[in-house]
């Protein structure tokens, strides 16, 4: 026999929440649907009866219901009456489903975090690994990758020296194999990938490994395919998506008629909730919003804008700093628009960083350029100087990304020489990538196997090339010395995580670019970097130091423990010759191979 819905006199006595709310005796169900006529939880608990359990009408267009013998693991759905048509929906806060086009699980809401309280590294102080579930590191060719299998590298990015990893999107998309930015169900964690409990079993692990978790989410659209919230109760407008979608012109994206209503409350509440849900429940460290440039405005120009969108970014990352002031949220926009990363006092949209298209464009454009004379020098000191709002750690710089390696363009190893990625001077100019990325002003990131120079396009059904860290071994050694110095963990390179940068040297003939990077200035603080973009040695090369005394070589790219392709024919330890150079008061005298990047600081315990 089945409990009767609750009468009007037991109002006062439901539990708040939306979605599958557990409590001591049962589950109740809470669902938006402001145009149904009649509202159904149907399920395993109830022989999937519509007459079972149906759910009474609240304000506001809310309908809810109270089912004592649902319990963790019931498959369920809500039948949704409007006028004379019937169907079934998944609920839009469903944490776990069978699979995008399957029925909903009520999830078990609990888990051992052991204490869990991580704290994420100071923003100055991160290096980002952006990765893909399922093509990171799979157990068979023909099954996508997991929580589990990522976590069995995990040794690897340690010793690699990474301190956080960003991976893309997990929210329930169509099918098994994707980059994850088509979400059909965006609070339930991808089922391919092992569902809810599997990833806070991974984020649980990789707080134990000392790594902070962002990640990927994606508010610009919903679906676009395998979407029951598309006219979730049965009304549209002209066609269009129904209620949790714009009905008129704002609705058109790149990816169909998706984007979401962001002047509606109940809508605004649906995308605030999931991104604190990441947070509260998951324990992540931070969030990347995908493309935001389609949040806050119609298209790609920019022009037409979504105040509400904006209003939306601005509340959602007031609430995360405020719940949590160490998460990191940052916005792919791409339009150098310093607004995103300026508070929302001072009419930002309050985002903590944005991937720098001022760096990674014109670095992949030199680095890549077919020959010497293409280089621009100016693009590389342009690139080190551009931060927002005078604060370098507000940009996240990267010359590899999903969105860099894919959509007709290739990793930078086979932009170089696509026959031959993996040849000398693939090795040489992708690793001045990397060292550029490690010793510029803000935030590095690496895209996954940038480190052992993995090459061709990415592809969500092609699985990461793990016997290339084998045979590129050395540059994953080359790799982690960089992220070393970046970090300042020798206590040899403070400057390295520092803002300030000063482009002293730039060679348009030779093609060499020298900065200097600091903190606070001082020993084992001042660091020089010295980059050759040519195919030429440069003998007796002069270039400006700040101060006397002895420069101890820190890095050089071209040493053969690297790669038996190196020549190893750059300088040592240098002392400073008393003689102004570049603006210095001193200069330095050294070896410079051909694509090549040395790094000098001077010693903490003073200078020969």
């Amino acid at each position: 026999m089945h409990p009767p819905a609750l009468t009007p006199n037991a109002t006062e006595q439901k539990p708040a929440g939306i979605g599958p709310i557990h409590l001591e005796h049962g589950v109740a169900f809470r669902v938006w649907a402001p145009n149904a006529d009649a509202v159904s939880v149907v399920g395993s608990f109830n022989d999937w009866n519509m007459d079972a359990n149906p759910m009474e009408r609240e304000d506001n267009g809310h309908w809810y219901a109270l089912v004592e013998n649902a319990e963790v693991g019931a498959e369920y759905k809500y039948r949704i009456q409007n006028g004379e048509n019937s169907f079934d929906r998944i609920d839009p806060r469903v944490r776990e489903v069978t699979n995008s086009v399957g029925v909903g699980i009520v999830h078990d809401p609990d888990f051992d975090w052991e204490g869990d309280d991580f704290q994420i590294p100071n923003w100055n102080e991160l290096v980002i690994y952006e990765a893909h579930l399922g093509t990171f590191n799979r157990s068979a060719n023909d099954q996508p990758g997991g929580f589990a299998t990522f976590a069995n590298k995990f040794e690897h990015l340690k010793k690699l020296g990474i301190n956080a990893i960003q991976i893309m999107p997990i929210a329930e998309f169509a099918g098994d194999l994707s980059w994850g930015y088509n979400p059909a169900h965006v609070y339930a964690v991808e089922s391919a990938y092992g569902g809810p409990v599997a990833f806070k079993q991974f984020v649980k692990d990789a707080h134990r490994a000392g790594f902070a978790v962002i990640l990927d989410v994606v508010y610009n659209h919903f679906g676009p395919s395998d979407l029951d919230l598309w006219q979730f109760d049965g009304w549209s407008e002209n066609d269009k998506g129904g209620i949790y979608f714009y009905n008129d012109h704002r609705s058109e994206t790149p990816w169909g008629d998706t984007r979401p209503d962001y002047g509606r409350g109940e809508v605004r509440a649906y995308i605030r909730d999931n991104a604190m849900m990441w947070l509260e429940d998951y324990h992540v460290d931070g969030l990347r919003y995908d493309m935001t440039l389609y949040i806050r405005s119609i298209d790609a120009s920019g022009q037409h804008e979504i105040p509400e969108g904006w209003g939306l970014t601005q509340w959602i990352n007031r609430e995360i700093h405020s719940f949590k002031p160490s998460a990191i949220t940052i916005a792919e926009d791409l339009q150098d628009n310093p607004y995103l990363t300026k508070s929302d006092v001072e009419g930002g949209a309050g985002f903590a960083a944005q991937w720098d298209a001022s760096f990674v464009h014109p670095v992949r454009d030199v680095i890549t350029q077919s020959e010497d004379s293409g280089r621009d020098m100016n693009k590389v000191r342009e690139a080190l100087y551009h931060s927002y709002n005078g604060n370098a750690f507000q940009r996240v710089v990267y010359t590899e990304s999903h969105d860099e390696v894919a959509n007709g363009k290739s990793r930078i190893p086979s932009e170089v020489d696509e026959v031959q990625p993996g040849n000398w001077y693939a090795q040489k100019r992708a690793t001045i990538g990397i060292a550029l990325s490690m010793t510029a002003p803000g935030i590095p990131m690496l895209f996954q196997g940038q480190e052992f120079l993995e090459d061709g396009w990415f592809h969500d059904a092609d699985e990461l090339d793990w016997d290339k860290a084998e045979y590129h071994a050395g540059i994953i050694k080359l790799t982690s010395k960089l992220i070393e110095l970046r970090l300042n963990r020798t206590g040899k390179t403070k400057g390295l995580t520092g803002q300030n940068v000063d482009v002293h040297h730039v060679n348009h003939s030779g093609k060499v670019v020298a900065f200097r990077r600091w903190s606070d200035g001082g020993l084992g603080d001042e660091t020089i970097v010295i980059i050759n973009f040519s195919n030429q040695q440069h003998g007796q090369y002069k270039f400006g130091l700040p101060t006397g005394g002895r420069w101890l070589r820190r890095f050089s790219s071209d040493l053969k423990v690297y790669s038996d392709d190196f020549a190893e024919k750059a300088s040592g330890d240098i002392d400073a010759i008393a003689e102004p150079y570049d603006g210095q008061q001193y200069r330095g005298q050294i070896e410079l191979p051909p694509y090549t990047v040395l790094i000098y600081s001077q010693d903490t315990l003073g200078s020969n």
